[in-house]
Formats: structure tokens, C-alpha cells, sequence
């Protein structure tokens, strides 16, 4: 294939990705995300999607593998300079892909998830959504005030997850009726012990904000509270943490009622 190239800075496909790279929710807008670098586009390529467009520096170009060349029918060269001018990265990469976000739906009663109450760091929301995906959490349900799930920092810090999962945005309270499953809050303060606690399955984990962790609101509508046993001393974890530990426990741990083998749906 040979590729378009695009010199001018003023291109109106420059224009749109600059929004996508720099712009924490222009995704909204234009339904389509910017992924830069090797490791998200393979990742993306690796859960059997496809690119709108791929684009590459014309020096990287030169030399990138075939199965990246291949990977869309609209395929693009920039010079490296007009790449930094897109780039939301501190070291610009050779190549990025533009992937239109798939229909979501609404939320799928009965399945495994993960309720986001107004997490607002991106690093943290990023970070939830790769345990999440590697314990089977197949579905996360974002409520209105949690950092948008699709910009560029969590996508990031995502590291590829956000292609095997069921993203929903902008939720209520009420919405999490339909879930059908029992909500388990999480507490620094309150509630039984997780290493002691009988977890049932399917579940919804509820997570908070970073400083006020969950409301009052949700606190009240949840089957159960859980802490973790923190023997050092310290007043409380860092929720992506403390995300990855109540996730594993679902799914391999003595309290979830025995082993269960890695990879196993929930």
C-alpha cells in the first residue's frame, strides 16, 4: 500500500487528531479515539479491531512491520516535526491509529463490573481498568464527575484494556438497579474484613473518590462494605490499588469460596 502523505500543518485531519490527542473529551464529540505508540496499536489490533486510519512519520514508515502497514485501508505519512505537533507524548511516537469507538449499549444486567463514583485521577482510572480486565470485570460503569474514560491519559494508563471491556459514561445512582447483582462498596474505616469475607459472584465493585471515597449515597444502596487489613499502619490505600487487591480476591480468593483458575469468567 502506498500511503497519503500529509505535509501541511493546516491538514483538517491534523486538525481533528490534535482534539483527539490533546483534548480530554473530544472523543464525545467525534466518536473516535487517537492511540499512540506500538503498544496501543497492537493492543488494539490483537482484540481483532481494525483502524479508521493509521498514520505514521515518513522516516518510521520506512521501516515498520507489516502487520502495522496492513492495518488500515487509509494510511498516512507525516514528517516527524507535524507528529510531535499531534503527539500528547514527551518523546513523539512513529506511529499512531485513529479507531472509531464501537455503539456501547446500555449496561448488561447480571455481569461482573466495576462502578467508578467520581474518581478523578486518570492515572488511577487507567490503572482500575487493567485489573478490571485481566480479572475478568468485564463491564465498568463510569457515574457522572469520574474522569472521562476515554481521553488520553487514561487510555494511556490503560495500557490496551479499554478494548476488551464494556465502557459506559455519565450514569446515575439509579441506573445501577438494572446491574442485578449485589454492589460491595469499599471502606478504609468500616466493614467486614475482605481477607474474611464470603464474596459472592457475579458482583459490582464499587470504588470512590480519591479523597472522599464512596457517598453516602451509594454507601447506603450496597449489600456490604469491605476493607482491607492494612498491618503497617497506614491510613488508607491508593484506590487503584486497593481496586486490584478486592478484584483478585473475587476471583481467586479463599473468601470467594475457593480457587479459581486465572482467566476464568466471573
Amino acid at each position: 500500500m502506498t500511503p497519503s502523505a500529509i505535509t501541511s500543518r493546516d491538514n483538517p485531519l491534523l486538525k481533528r487528531l490534535r482534539l483527539l490527542a490533546q483534548d480530554s473529551t473530544a472523543y464525545r464529540k467525534h466518536r473516535q479515539v487517537w492511540l499512540e505508540g506500538d503498544h496501543l496499536c497492537r493492543a488494539l489490533l490483537a482484540r481483532g479491531h481494525r483502524p479508521a486510519t493509521a498514520v505514521f512519520t515518513e522516516s518510521f514508515w520506512a521501516q515498520a512491520p507489516h502487520d502495522l502497514r496492513d492495518a488500515s485501508d487509509h494510511v498516512v505519512t507525516v514528517p516527524a516535526a507535524l507528529m510531535a505537533s499531534i503527539s500528547g507524548l514527551e518523546s513523539p511516537s512513529g506511529v499512531g491509529f485513529v479507531w472509531d469507538l464501537p455503539a456501547t449499549g446500555g449496561l448488561e444486567p447480571g455481569r461482573a463490573s466495576v462502578v467508578l463514583d467520581r474518581l478523578q485521577d486518570a492515572g488511577n482510572v487507567g490503572s482500575i481498568l487493567r485489573s478490571a480486565a485481566a480479572f475478568g470485570f468485564g463491564q465498568v460503569l463510569a457515574l457522572k464527575g469520574t474522569a472521562a474514560l476515554w481521553s488520553p491519559k487514561v487510555v494511556r494508563a490503560g495500557m490496551g484494556a479499554h478494548f476488551s471491556l464494556k465502557l459506559i459514561e455519565g450514569l446515575s445512582v439509579d441506573d445501577l438497579s438494572a446491574l442485578g447483582v449485589p454492589l460491595i462498596v469499599t471502606s478504609s474505616h468500616q466493614g467486614e474484613w475482605l481477607h474474611r469475607s464470603v464474596l459472592p459472584r457475579p458482583c459490582a465493585w464499587v470504588l470512590g473518590h480519591e479523597g472522599q471515597g464512596v457517598s453516602t449515597l451509594l454507601e447506603a444502596l450496597a449489600d456490604r462494605a469491605v476493607r482491607i487489613a492494612q498491618p503497617g499502619g497506614e491510613e488508607s490505600l491508593n484506590v487503584a490499588a486497593a481496586a486490584a487487591i478486592c478484584l483478585h480476591a473475587s476471583v481467586v480468593g479463599e473468601g470467594a469460596g475457593g480457587s479459581l483458575p486465572l482467566g476464568a469468567g466471573l
